[in-house]
């Protein structure tokens, strides 16, 4: 196994321990309204399914997708703590041990699938002509 292979399939863990979650907050999040529960719908599936394209085969826009739903989630949780989410859960909550424990693995899901994630080299430099003698 390739040091890679392990932060990918770290990025895989955290996607699922996430997704789990999410998943058993369903109810209590409908019983706080719509938007609430929906959003957690929507984040155990999309959890669920980036587990399961990185299992399949990890692309670069698989990677540079679960980034982004990580780094949507642990924003979207900062707003709920401070201002609320418009519909979806416009009441401000206090912060709690599960919460801060579930935005801990996503964020070093975060950190490690940023990490595989190949950037563009910038600067070119220029090549001589010719060969060295």
């Amino acid at each position: 196994m390739t040091f890679a292979e392990l932060r990918t399939d770290i990025v895989i863990l955290t996607c699922a321990i996430s997704a789990g979650i999410h998943a058993a907050l369903v109810p209590d999040h409908f019983e706080e309204g719509t938007g609430a529960g929906a959003g957690f719908v929507v984040a155990a599936v999309m959890l669920a399914l980036l587990a399961v394209a990185l299992t399949r085969q990890t692309s670069q826009l698989v990677l540079v997708s679960t980034s982004l739903v990580f780094f949507g989630l642990i924003v979207s949780y900062a707003l709920v703590l401070t201002t609320g989410v418009p519909v979806l859960h416009p009441d401000v909550e206090a912060a709690d041990g599960l919460a801060l424990f579930t935005k801990a693995v996503e964020a070093a899901g975060l950190l490690t699938a940023g990490s595989l994630i190949r950037r563009p080299l910038l600067l070119v430099l220029p090549q001589p002509k010719g060969t060295l003698t």
